[in-house]
Parts: C-alpha cells; structure tokens; sequence
C-alpha cells in the first residue's frame, strides 16, 4: 500500500512528482481552495486565470494537468474539482482521483483543504483508497498498468496537533482493510476457493491476534449447519464457517457481524447466464468486509466486543448438487423449502445467523451480495439497509453517511412475508417475485431472535464496479461496507 506522512511544510517548496490543489465552482467562475495559497503565489497570481483559460470547472470529477514550468519544486501542478459545497466526500473523491490520475509517481504533495481532524482523514482516505491497484496477475511487460503512487504527503496547517496526527493513523488502518477487502474479492476463484478464504481469513486474523477458529464441512455436517452443506454440496470444494472475535477487557457490549462468503456462484442447478457469472467471484464480499471490519477493530482497540461469521461455500452445479424442491434443515431446526438454488446466500447466513445469535450479542448486522434486486431498486452504487429495529437502521444510515459509503434505507413489509410459505417446510427460500431484496431480507430476519437488534446490508452492486474507476473506486473490488461496519462497531461502544 501507498504510504503517507503529514507536514505543515511550503507546498510549493517541496520536491515531488506532482502537487495537487483543489479548485471550487462559484457563481463567478473557479476559485482556489485552502491549502492552494503557497502554489498561486510561486506562480505569480495567476493560477486561477491560467486553469480558467485551461477549461477548468471546480465541478466534482473535474481534473486539470498544468506543468508548473519550475515555479514551484514541482514539474506538475494537479487541480481536482471540489464543487460549490464543504463536502468531506468530495473532498475524499477528489483525493482519490487525483491518486489515479498520477499512478506511476514516486511522490505526490497534497495541497487540500486539511485544516481539520476530518479534513485530514478524507484527503488521506481518498489517497490511499485511489492509489489502489491489484497487479498480482499482471505481467511486468504490462506497462500499461502503472504502479499505485508510492508515497503522498499531505500538507496541512494542524499536522503537529494530536487530533490531525490520529486521523492519519486512522485513515491508514482503514484503507488497509479496505485494500484487504478489495485483493480478495478482486481473486480468481480458481485461487480462492472455501478453503483458501478461510485460510486467508486466518492469516489476516492472527496477524493482528484475533481469535480465529474454523470449522470444515465435515464437522458442519455433523453440526447440523445445513444452509451451508446444501449449499456447498455441489462443489469439489466444501464449505467453511470462520468465527472472528475482537475483546476488549473492558467492553460491556458486543457486536456481531455475519457475511455471505460464496467464492463463486453459478446459481447452482438453477444456472446463471453466463454473463451473470463473469463478476461472481465477488459473492464472497460480505464476508470480506466482515474480516476488513474485525482487522481494522483489532487495530483501533473500541470499548467493545466484536464477533464476525463467515459463511464460506462455492455454489456449483454437479450430481451432488441440491436440487430446486429438496428440503434442508437450517442449524438450529428450521427447515427451508428451497425452490431456487441461486437464492443461495440466504442459505448460508441463516445458518450463521442462527450460531452468531447463540452467544448473545446485542447487535446482530449481516452483510452480503445477495440479490439482483437490489440492482434493480438502488442501483450499482447504493446498498440497501433492512432491519427489525427502526433505530438500528437509522443509525447505520447516518453513518453511512458521514463515512461516505451510499446507502438507503429499505422496509420489511409484513403482507410479503406470506410469499415465503411453503406447503411443505417452515418457509421457502424464495417469495413473491416483486420486492425480492425485502423478501429475501424478510427470510434473513426469520432466523434472528426477537428482541435482539438486528440489520441486513445487501451490498450487491456496490461491492464490485463493473465500470470505469472514479474518484477513489476502481474497476473490480470496492472494499465497500468496511467504513460504515467499523464507524457503527465504535458507535456501539458508546451509544447502545
């Protein structure tokens, strides 16, 4: 990963690649943002003029190159568009595309608004979530694939403050478990199979002395977890449930959090297209995040104790597979009529569900790609948030928020969960075709029990871009729902 120092050095005196600057959209045309003084003065003035004359807006996802013909230690002066508002995501967006943009340079200065503790977070997040790049499949003749910026330094008026200097550190945390979360899902699944995420889980949890246990088909069988061997039956590869827990000596609440981890999801006897299938390495993104989370936990030590459930299993069509009318048997007694093989993440979080609920948390949040619909209802860059508790959903919202993760909160109609009775089983798997986003969180809710807060995040489309990159979001892997899971972990500490 990048690496980032902060200073209240002269920007326009520091040697590097590049220096970037941020530029605001007013009634009366562009104007310099804070932190762009030093540079405009080494330039005589005319800065603003100069990148106005260049066509330069302001706007947000604007970006102008400007050589700086040696009037700052800098051969090249890079403004990014912050638009009209004091907008910390923006500024995080600009930050992050101005990473992209200078992929290849060994140094980058940072010349942005960072006056603030929060200020300094977003320009750092947004640097170091840009300058992501997976090569691990790349050529070295691949010259078309430049490296991330090796380093960034981020010029601010309170680098010397306590407050700036946490920030930083947090920002670097965060967007290594961010970068965590997109390696993994940007993986093969010929290189990621169950076993292989468990094990990555494993090494990643020890690393930071968390607690880790895994449990391998053979004993889930004989554990009766059967939303994850049926599930897992139709593969080569069996299924695995890895257990996560986070304890602070002196925490008096806990958390826990459950993602759906299928490493590859044919949807089963009931196929995909094929073309639904070129991105569905990324099924195992909830659980990913689920680790991000617990990773970035153990290394910001909350007052609190956090649990994470990953339901691990590779959703193939074979002899073994199970079929479209089987009855399966969740952990715990519940037994579901499966109608649809590809409604198969539901399968495996009930089970989990069910184990995370037996230790007593006093949140329950699972997070997972699991429905087209959502697509559909929100689109590729909104999550949907379902929950049993109005509270809980709300608050998840407004960190979302405040993170810069977009998400929306969705409802749990009563009058569609009569669409998920089966005639022969406790429930089917799949409901009415309308709404499929809420039946399926309407089914997840069945296996959580009552009075216990809990909350569903149905990341399908955020969680991989099959798009271009923008501001710090590449092509592939997103990392998303890391953010939102560790701000609501700290709000849990001190607010529930």
């Amino acid at each position: 990963m990048s690496t980032i120092t902060i200073s209240s050095v002269n920007p326009a005196r520091a040697k590097a690649d590049a220096v970037v600057i941020g530029l605001q959209a007013g009634a009366r045309g562009i104007k310099l943002a804070a932190g762009a003084e030093a540079i405009d003065e080494a330039y005589g003035g005319t800065l603003r003029k100069t990148l106005q004359a260049m066509g330069a807006t302001g706007k947000p996802n604007d970006l102008v190159k400007l050589p700086s013909s040696g009037s700052v230690g800098s051969p090249l002066i890079v403004a990014v568009g912050l638009g009209a508002a004091d907008d910390l995501e923006t500024l995080r967006r600009a930050a992050g595309a101005a990473a992209r943009a200078l992929a290849g340079s060994a140094k980058v200065v940072l010349a942005l608004p960072a006056s603030s503790a929060a200020e300094v977070d977003a320009v750092a997040e947004g640097a170091l979530f840009g300058a992501y790049a997976f090569r691990t499949y790349r050529s070295a003749s691949a010259a078309d694939h430049k490296a991330p910026v090796k380093a960034f330094e981020l010029v601010s008026s309170a680098a010397r403050t306590r407050s700036a200097k946490a920030a930083l550190t947090r920002s670097q945390i965060v967007a290594r478990s961010v970068n965590l979360v997109r390696d993994l899902v940007n993986t093969p699944p010929s290189d990621l199979r169950p076993a292989d995420l468990a094990d990555a889980a494993t090494k990643a949890a020890r690393s930071v002395k968390l607690d880790v246990q895994v449990t391998d088909d053979k004993a889930l069988r004989r554990g009766g977890y059967g939303g994850l061997t049926a599930v897992g039956q139709g593969s080569t590869h069996g299924p695995r449930l890895v257990r996560l827990a986070y304890r602070h000596p002196q925490a008096t609440k806990s958390i826990a959090l459950v993602g759906k981890g299928i490493t590859f999801d044919s949807g089963g006897l009931s196929l995909k297209p094929a073309t639904a299938m070129e991105w569905m390495k990324s099924d195992m993104g909830g659980a990913a995040a689920v680790l991000g989370t617990l990773v970035a936990a153990a290394r910001l030590k909350p007052t609190v104790n956090v649990t994470g459930w990953l339901a691990i299993a590779e959703n193939m069509p074979s002899g073994s597979a199970q079929r479209p009318g089987d009855v399966i048997t969740i952990y715990g007694g519940r037994t579901v009529e499966v109608l649809n093989t590809d409604a198969e993440g539901r399968l495996v979080l009930a089970d989990a569900l069910v184990r995370a609920a037996e230790e007593d948390p006093d949140v329950i949040v699972d997070v997972a790609t699991l429905t087209g619909a959502q697509l559909v209802a929100l689109g590729a860059r909104v999550s949907g948030i379902m929950a049993n508790d109005d509270e809980l959903r709300d608050q998840i919202f407004a960190l979302s928020t405040e993170v810069g993760e977009s998400m929306w909160p969705m409802p749990l109609p009563d009058d569609l969960r009569k669409s998920l009775d089966s005639p022969v089983a406790d429930l089917a798997n799949i409901g009415n075709r309308y709404g499929g986003m809420l039946t399926a969180g309407l089914f997840l809710k069945e296996f959580v029990p009552k009075g216990t807060p809990w909350a569903h995040l149905d990341i399908a489309g955020p969680s991989y871009n099959e798009g271009d990159p923008y501001g710090y979001t590449p092509k592939g892997g997103t990392g998303t729902a890391v953010r939102t899971l560790l701000r609501l972990v700290e709000d849990v500490a001190t607010t529930r």
